[in-house]
């Protein structure tokens, strides 16, 4: 896949100091190995994740999970096997609802899972700037992303208006029903319903069937056929609910965006000014930072930097594997920006950043179920591409097992480096922080050596066996 030429050029800084943990808040309690890196082969970045590390910008790290407070387990989702929850779709109706009809719910919902992440939850770089590999949430300008208020309102007016029409039609039908009955003549006493009469039904079937007779009149009057009957037996697939949110019909435009962040492609650069007002603009409204902290230096090195080359294969998908940002544009306007990596087995979600107010909407959940669907899609180009990983799963911290809820997942066994299912790992996970999810002795031993890469370091040209760093 990549040249002969490409090479891993890494700094390894070592990992005996601890840092402050981002989910339980000890100052000290938070251990894992790092390493610059220069530059970095995407088959090689995809061993490192199936071997726990995880990159926040250049800076490449992994967990000692027997010393670290909180232990972060690499999970993924075997995204064509994937089929939304009812959480899940409750989500895609909530997206459906609003870019049809403009209603954005004014808060978050009771038992959504949490979009934004523990702050200062990732790796301290040599530099000494806290970083976090997770998904979190960022903001941008409100004043100039918030779709039409007048328009949003006009919506619902109509809405009450068809509302108050609909219950007054239905009050005269249970009248016209009332009174149609009155005129009847009534049965002799004693011996029962008329059977000369039709059986009696209830008003609500009658309007019910008024509604639809109409429906079928004006369908064919139209040249439609009427609708043919789903299968109830097949439920509908992640893309049929996304699509469903994204009809002609609706009010606002949604569209999502790749654009190539390293080396940025012109699309990416032409964006990168709105694209950072999101970032900054959330930076202070969720994480309370002053104007100054989020600059654009910061920006640059955290969620647009990346060591990954960008490769092609015969047999890859059509953009290539690399490092690239999934832009959600609204109405013209960037709402929201998924920093994810396509790798040779798997996308790889990196970060998620988007407005404050549209939090209510969950963001951080429908994106990665639009990364979900995105993963499918290039499976078909490039068919071992089929796997979506979602960062750490820290078991430890309730707000962080949302990621757990995309299922079939695995979580990565930190001593066998094997794969083993979510559902399996959690019995584990609730009897002890750190636990070997692999319970086969002999799993793994064939892994022993450890994951060996070609790399260039500052003395020369070297081999090393990554096993010294796990």
């Amino acid at each position: 896949m990549a040249g002969n030429n490409s090479y891993t050029i890494v700094e390894y800084f070592g990992g005996d100091d601890g840092y402050r943990c981002g989910y339980c808040k000890n100052d000290k309690g938070n251990f894992s190995h790092g390493m610059w890196s220069h530059s970095m082969t995407v088959q090689d970045y995809q061993d490192l994740i199936d071997r726990g590390w995880r990159r926040s910008g250049k800076y490449v790290y992994k967990p000692i999970m027997k010393k670290t407070c909180c232990p972060q387990y690499t999970i993924r989702c075997h995204a064509l096997n994937f089929q939304p929850s009812k959480s899940h779709k409750k989500i895609l109706k909530k997206m459906s609802k609003y870019i049809s009809k403009g209603d954005l719910p004014a808060a978050q919902e009771d038992g959504e899972p949490m979009d934004s992440v523990c702050e200062d939850a990732g790796p301290r770089e040599p530099t000494k700037v806290c970083q976090s590999d997770l998904k979190v949430v960022a903001s941008a300008d409100i004043k100039d992303e918030i779709p039409n208020r007048s328009a949003a309102e006009e919506v619902q007016k109509n809405s009450v208006g068809s509302t108050a029409g609909s219950s007054e039609n239905s009050q005269n039908d249970s009248a016209s029903v009332s009174e149609g009955g009155t005129d009847a003549k009534a049965p002799n006493p004693g011996l029962g319903a008329d059977p000369s009469r039709p059986p009696s039904r209830k008003a609500k079937d009658l309007r019910k069937e008024r509604r639809l007779q109409k429906d079928q009149k004006r369908q064919h009057g139209a040249g439609v056929l009427p609708p043919k009957p789903a299968h109830t037996n097949q439920p509908k697939t992640l893309e049929e609910f996304i699509n469903e949110s994204l009809e002609d019909s609706s009010s606002d435009r949604l569209e999502v965006r790749l654009v190539r962040s390293n080396p940025p492609s012109p699309q990416f650069k032409a964006s990168f000014d709105a694209s950072y007002q999101v970032y900054k603009l959330y930076q202070m409204a969720i994480h309370k930072d002053p104007p100054d902290k989020p600059s654009e230096s910061q920006f640059r090195r955290f969620l647009c930097d990346s060591p990954l080359e960008a490769e092609h294969s015969p047999d890859g998908p059509e953009m290539g594997y690399g490092s690239f940002h999934q832009q959600y544009w609204l109405d013209g306007r960037i709402v929201a920006v998924g920093v994810i990596d396509i790798l040779p087995t798997c996308v790889s979600s990196v970060y998620l950043y988007y407005h404050p107010d549209f939090t209510s909407l969950s963001l951080g959940s429908y994106s990665a179920l639009r990364e979900i669907a995105f993963t499918r899609k290039l499976q078909k180009q490039s068919t071992k591409l089929c796997y979506y990983y979602l960062g750490f799963y820290v078991h430890s911290c309730p707000k962080m097992r949302y990621k757990g809820q995309y299922r079939p997942a695995d979580l990565l066994c930190p001593e066998s480096y094997t794969w083993v299912s979510v559902e399996q790992c959690i019995p584990l996970l609730n009897n002890s922080r750190y636990a070997r999810l692999n319970q086969d002795p002999d799993a793994g031993t064939s892994h022993k050596s450890g994951v060996k890469v070609n790399m260039w370091r500052q003395e020369g040209n070297c081999e090393r066996d990554w096993v010294g760093y796990t």
